[in-house]
């Protein structure tokens, strides 16, 4: 895949839209990931000591820019449309075109946010984003299994179990099984727009 042009890309919702990060973004990213911390950690790889610090986004901006700049990731911060406030973040990595032209997506929204509709919202919007503008093919998501608030989020966004992975990912410091979900481009979703 050739790299996308990030720097002017907005993705609009009713409640949310969405943006790659910017450098003027540190500060507010790190005070909801630092705040919500005990909500992160558990469902995420382990924090490294330097978690949530400068040195920690200057890694983690340069890996998501280059990303883009590839083709092979797209992460968004997701921002509130009332207050402008972030709300947490969306994003595919590992994108693939030729046979796979799939991608597996991932996201993480701050504990003060959870059941305003907001990351169900952002799953769709990426998806359209990635069906449509990408030309992907498949997504795939996974969740450890007792995670069933982000299960929920996927089946309302159309995707469906279609497994477990043993051992799938390194969560919280050890490997961890996985429910694995995919949406295909073909697959129909009801979003708040068509009700």
């Amino acid at each position: 895949m050739r790299g996308f042009d990030y720097r002017s890309l907005q993705l609009e919702g009713a409640d949310i839209y969405l943006r790659a990060p910017r450098r003027g973004d540190f500060k507010a990213w790190s005070s909801i990931r630092e705040q919500d911390r005990e909500h992160l950690e558990p469902w995420e790889p382990a924090w490294p000591e330097f978690a949530n610090s400068k040195m920690d986004w200057r890694g983690r901006f340069t890996g998501w820019r280059a990303a883009w700049q590839r083709g092979t990731g797209a992460t968004f911060f997701v921002f509130q449309r009332t207050d402008r406030r972030l709300a947490g973040s969306v994003g595919l990595s590992g994108i693939k075109g030729g046979a796979a032209n799939s991608a597996i997506l991932g996201y993480w929204l701050s504990h003060e946010f959870i059941g305003r509709g907001y990351m169900t919202e952002a799953v769709n919007i990426v998806s359209r984003w990635a069906f449509h503008s990408l030309g992907l093919s498949r997504l795939e998501a996974g969740t450890l299994p007792e995670n069933q608030k982000s299960q929920n989020v996927l089946e309302r966004c159309g995707f469906r179990k279609e497994g477990l992975a043993r051992e799938y990912l390194e969560i919280a410091g050890r490997r961890r099984d996985h429910v694995l979900y995919a949406r295909l481009v073909g697959d129909r979703v009801e979003t708040r727009e068509e009700t």
